[in-house]
């Protein structure tokens, strides 16, 4: 007994099918589009993005400011530091008034800096590269598809290594960090906001604790006791 051939391609619609139903009970988890987010690795690159974060919030500033501003961390970790003191040098060279403390009661608006670290799960996956370097001409090099063959790639991969490491840069090391910040900068009076810029970027894990406030992971221990009187 045969099958009639319309059976396996019925089998493969079914099996389809099965894949992507039309209708679930919860939604299906995807992926966003790829996106690209810097890491910090040095103190160096603190600055450029406090640069960054400072001329925007200069841009959205009201063109007269009444009270001169006073920039403190929210909390006083390595990273919030360096940054209040970086802003506070942008500020200052582009014009801007910036009080040392404000003392006798009098008015100001405040810059505040807060950074708030966020750990996800480790090993998280990335697929930074795709294909292998390939000659498009001399000097030109390019990524080139799963098409090209062994013996065409291992050449590239010689001839191009220059090239390709330099393609690569791009790139940090290691694997996706566990470990990310939100940095928050406010500009606001007593009544309202004025100002404000939210950026996201990872950091190595094993620098977490520049970001961190000292002994925040402390677990705080507490006891009850019972006074008696006579």
């Amino acid at each position: 007994m045969s099958f009639p051939r319309t059976v396996p391609l019925l089998l493969a619609v079914a099996l389809v099918s099965a894949c992507a139903t039309p209708f679930s009970e919860t939604p299906l988890a995807t992926n966003f589009p790829t996106s690209k987010q810097e890491k910090l690795q040095a103190a160096s690159h603190w600055q450029t993005i406090t640069a960054d974060a400072a001329l925007r919030l200069s841009a959205t500033l009201p063109a007269a400011l009444t009270h001169p501003l006073y920039v403190e961390p929210v909390t006083p970790t390595a990273f919030n530091r360096a940054v209040t003191n970086q802003l506070i040098t942008w500020l200052v060279n582009n014009g801007h008034a910036v009080t040392r403390s404000p003392a006798n009661g009098a008015k100001f608006i405040k810059v505040d800096v807060d950074t708030q670290v966020v750990a996800f799960s480790p090993d998280r996956a990335q697929a930074r590269y795709a294909g292998v370097p390939t000659a498009l001409a001399a000097g030109a090099w390019a990524l080139s598809g799963p098409s090209v063959t062994g013996a065409g790639a291992a050449t590239a991969m010689i001839a191009g290594a220059d090239a390709y490491s330099w393609a690569r840069s791009e790139f940090a090391n290691g694997e996706t960090p566990q470990t990310e910040i939100i940095l928050n900068l406010s500009v606001a009076d007593e009544d309202r906001y004025l100002a404000r810029s939210t950026t996201v970027y990872y950091v190595s894990d094993s620098d977490r604790k520049l970001y961190e406030e000292s002994g925040s992971n402390l677990t705080v221990t507490s006891k009850s006791f019972v006074v008696k009187g006579d």
